[in-house]
């Protein structure tokens, strides 16, 4: 009987670490069980929103106050925001089994709040509300919706107004990206023009001088692109149409202004934002450049929509530090877990909304994680269904990575000193692989002389993390992680490792094969003797909590939110730093300072054998 417990205790310890470290918490939305609404509409409930027409400055997101009003009111009320506005059985996909009754409703809402939601305590004995919600253009209109019985059993009492902005196809969300050379910028957004309505444009130049007009490519995707529920069922909403621009043969170190557009069919222009940004340095150049690196950061509510699963915490407190940073900041790393949507369609265009005023400016480089890949049966490693069927389609669409094949997201990137190895931990990494080619062709073709920094980055802890469910299964990492890995990154003598997937901040000392080959804590020097595994998965969802062993490589541990930055200074000295999203300031940090020979320098199964010949 004890043995029994005892075996339960572990089993279910083993399933909350399981829980942390894949990040397997809760979609808000999946909690509403929208496909079993019921009608209750009553004469005397009423759901009133101000103002109906938003945006008449141009405004991409705008506060709406909604009034409501229940004779009969609960605890377990709650308002949901709909858009496209009509959301009746009449745009429910046509049902194949005659026997199955098509749902009232077969769309989840963008966004929902309780009734009794902060200043309205008093609802459930009054049966008034006034809530304040924020909308950002989603190319449609908006309603506002009043159910009792709570998620699980909804019940449609009354239903709003309709709410649409000035012009709700407006190109919006602009994001850069590094494009395949280093002097090519692209930038993507999104809109609601096709190309039979309107041409894409990106309107740019150096600042001040005459501006050129380049044509974007244009790419979007139906439900039966995507791969399983809820992507394909009450996840779906139309993404509009995603547009790229190739903006080529760049001064390095040069600010160029921009604003995307469109050529309507009858000569008429409508334009985006005015924006600016830093073209990349030569590779090589010897300058002051900034990274950040982060991941898992998700997206979250400002009005405090759908935040009762405390599902990404952290992600606006990280979105506001590295907005208030952003001057110091050359390119930003998001290595996997993107948005979270987890199949439900419309919280991407909410994600872009947010990070549009970093990814405006600099590029916004990402990886896939699991919440963006997996899915059973589509070629993902991991057999499971973390992206709600989204099976890598969003994150492949709307965003651009200089990936050769974007559904195989690897790929390499460069960014003045620095190098960047991106690797896909949805795919096989393990040697044989095309992805490990990839890899070790990655590592070994930097020229090291201009290019000290080289820097590895997955989404899974392919090297080191004393994640509590990696401390049970023994090994301190994904498994088979750093089995076939740890080689390339010792012989092509990676500085740094960066990870996501566990929603925490660890570094390791210098580390090869399970033994630091360096000491010291704040200060490194002299040759590449191992690389320094760093997991910095703590952008923004739900925090993953650490094993009670301590490893002897493991420096510094944080349970909590945070990012890293790397400052190269020039070619031989380099300055890491950990900051948490809450307050900005630097928690962890150490320094690298060395020469081009000890780069060259042999260490252990670093370097080829020699020869006596002369």
């Amino acid at each position: 009987m004890e043995k029994s417990l005892l075996l339960l205790v572990l089993l279910s310890l083993l399933g909350l670490a399981l829980a942390h470290t894949n990040g397997f918490g809760e979609q808000p939305l999946s909690k509403i069980a929208i496909h079993r609404t019921t009608l209750a509409l009553n004469n005397n409930a009423s759901v009133i929103v101000s103002p109906s027409l938003v945006g008449l400055k141009g405004e991409d997101t705008e506060w709406v106050t909604v009034d409501l009003v229940s004779p009969n009111p609960s605890s377990d009320d709650w308002i949901g925001v709909f858009s496209p506005a009509k959301f009746n059985s009449s745009t429910c996909p046509p049902e194949n089994d005659p026997k199955k009754q098509t749902p009232y409703i077969c769309s989840s809402p963008i966004k929902y709040k309780f009734a009794n939601h902060e200043s309205n305590s008093q609802y459930a004995s009054t049966g008034k509300a006034s809530l304040r919600f924020q909308l950002i253009n989603q190319r449609a209109d908006f309603s506002f919706a009043l159910f009792s019985g709570g998620l699980a059993n909804p019940k449609l009492v009354a239903v709003s107004n309709f709410i649409s902005f000035d012009n709700p196809k407006a190109p919006l969300y602009p994001r850069l990206a590094q494009g395949k050379s280093w002097n090519e910028m692209t930038v993507t957004w999104t809109s609601g023009y096709d190309i039979n309505e309107a041409v894409p444009i990106v309107e740019w130049g150096r600042q001040g001088e005459t501006q050129s007009r380049s044509p974007a490519a244009t790419l979007t995707f139906d439900r039966t692109s995507l791969c399983g529920s809820p992507a394909r069922t009450v996840g779906w909403r139309d993404p509009g149409f995603i547009h790229t621009g190739f903006l080529k043969n760049l001064w390095p170190n040069s600010v160029y202004t921009y604003r995307v557009g469109h050529l309507l069919s009858k000569g008429s222009y409508i334009w985006g934002k005015n924006y600016s940004f830093k073209s990349s340095p030569y590779p090589g150049q010897n300058s002051l450049q900034r990274v950040v690196i982060f991941g898992d950061m998700g997206k979250a509510e400002r009005d405090g929509s759908n935040e009762y699963s405390n599902y990404q915490p952290g992600s606006l407190n990280t979105t506001d530090q590295l907005v208030n940073d952003l001057n110091d900041i050359d390119i930003v790393f998001h290595i996997g877990d993107i948005a979270y949507a987890n199949g439900y369609i419309s919280q991407w265009d909410q994600f872009t909304s947010q990070v549009e005023p970093i990814a405006s400016k600099v590029p916004y480089m990402i990886a896939s994680g699991n919440h963006e890949r997996d899915w059973p049966n589509t070629g993902s490693f991991y057999d499971k269904t973390d992206s709600g069927g989204e099976c890598g389609v969003l994150a492949e669409t709307m965003f651009y990575v200089p990936a050769e094949n974007r559904a195989k997201f690897w790929y390499s990137t460069s960014y003045g000193m620095f190098h960047f190895c991106i690797a896909d931990t949805e795919h096989d990494w393990r040697e044989g692989t095309e992805q490990y080619k990839f890899i070790e062709h990655c590592l070994a073709s930097v020229d090291r002389q201009k290019q000290p920094w080289l820097i590895f980055a997955a989404h899974r802890v392919l090297g080191y993390s004393s994640d509590y469910y990696y401390g049970l299964e023994g090994a301190f990492e994904e498994p088979m992680g750093r089995e076939s890995l740890q080689k390339l990154w010792q012989k092509y003598k990676v500085d740094l490792a960066f990870y996501g997937h566990v929603h925490n901040y660890e570094r390791s000392c210098p580390i090869y094969q399970n033994q630091c080959v360096k000491s010291g804590r704040s200060h490194y020097s002299g040759p590449v003797d191992g690389t320094i595994h760093v997991v910095v998965g703590g952008g923004g969802s739900h925090l993953s909590t650490f094993s009670g062993v301590t490893p002897r490589w493991s420096l510094y541990r944080d349970y909590d939110y945070g990012f890293v930055k790397l400052t190269a200074f020039n070619h031989s000295s380099l300055l890491f730093e950990y900051k948490k999203s809450s307050d900005g300031k630097v928690y962890d940090s150490f320094t690298i300072a060395r020469e081009y020979k000890d780069v060259l320098a042999c260490v252990h199964d670093s370097c080829a054998p020699t020869t006596l010949a002369s």
